[in-house]
């Protein structure tokens, strides 16, 4: 096992600190192109590796380019909002070394669309991964105007991403998760994906439906043209003899389950259009084993969060030399 001084320090500081090992890491262990490894083509976008960083890693795309030397196969910028906001009051992180899982209270803390599209703008020549903004909603728009704030800030990032991803389904904004109920998602979906420019858009969904709730989310955004989903976000759900509060999300091995069982019925609801969209597998993700695993039940790609938190920002080389040897 590597060291991992991290682990030592309190969740806040080592959470503030992050940023500054992901920069020293890639500056002294990275790699100047792209990790090309099982590599992925769709939508005319070319992933040169199935392996990427989830939303809410580098919310404001501060480290892309250090990301990028580290291995990652493209990366989800963000949650943005439409303005600045803050992350909620009170505790907002959490780590359970033993058990390899992470809790997050954050909803969506954001320096706005127009600081991330400038910030990302200054990047965007030197970066050779698909980069996705993740889409979301201020938590002081109501769920009858959402539509507007994901439009607003798609069109600031019309020109720099490559893709967009619409998050409804995060625990962490009230009233944002009721969102995915058909009634709202096609309406919601549709317009973006019309004002994409051909870009493709997926979509995020929560591991806490009820099997048939999620497969009218499914449904009703493949119907609203979404090309592909990811599958999942955060959990509600506490296994017995988890620290964490019952509010927050909840990430990391004991989403595992939840995440796999999400794609399988994702595979089974697509059926035979199934090549037609792209589905990215994402929580609970550990080694290379579960890579394989999430590959042979239907994934196209992969991303990672708590993994990185854990083992460190070499976590993506680390798989990289396991799939090769």
């Amino acid at each position: 096992m590597s060291f991992r001084p991290w682990k030592y320090l309190p969740v806040s500081l080592a959470h503030s600190l992050a940023g500054v090992g992901v920069e020293l890491s890639a500056t002294f262990f990275g790699q100047d192109e792209p990790a090309t490894w099982n590599s992925f083509s769709a939508k005319g976008l070319v992933f040169p590796n199935r392996l990427g960083l989830a939303g809410g890693v580098d919310k404001e795309g501060d480290h892309l380019l250090a990301w990028q030397k580290l291995g990652a196969g493209f990366v989800e910028v963000g949650t943005v909002t439409p303005v600045p906001q803050e992350p909620n009051p009170g505790k907002i992180m959490d780590r359970d070394w033993e058990r390899g899982n992470l809790w997050n209270k954050m909803g969506f803390p954001s320096a706005g669309m127009k600081d991330v599209a400038a910030n990302l703008a200054t990047k965007r020549n030197d970066l050779k991964i698909p980069v996705f903004v993740n889409l979301g909603k201020n938590r002081a728009t109501p769920a009858e105007a959402a539509k507007e704030d994901y439009l607003r800030v798609q069109k600031e990032f019309l020109h720099l991403a490559d893709g967009f991803v619409v998050n409804v389904s995060s625990p962490n904004t009230q009233g944002l998760r009721g969102l995915q109920s058909a009634a709202y998602l096609k309406p919601l979906v549709e317009p973006v994906v019309q004002a994409a420019r051909g870009k493709p858009v997926w979509v995020k969904l929560s591991p806490d439906q009820t099997p048939q709730e999620f497969q009218e989310s499914l449904t009703a955004s493949a119907e609203a043209g979404a090309s592909g989903f990811v599958l999942t976000n955060t959990t509600l759900h506490r296994p017995e003899g988890c620290p964490f509060p019952p509010e927050g999300g909840l990430s990391g091995r004991d989403l595992k389950p939840l995440s796999e069982a999400r794609l399988q019925d994702a595979v089974r609801i697509l059926g035979s259009s199934r090549r037609d969209f792209v589905i990215v597998s994402v929580g609970g993700i550990e080694s290379m084993d579960d890579v394989k695993r999430r590959l042979d039940l239907g994934a196209d790609l992969l991303e990672v969060y708590s993994s990185l938190v854990f083992e460190g920002p070499r976590f993506f080389q680390r798989l990289e030399k396991s799939w090769r040897s």
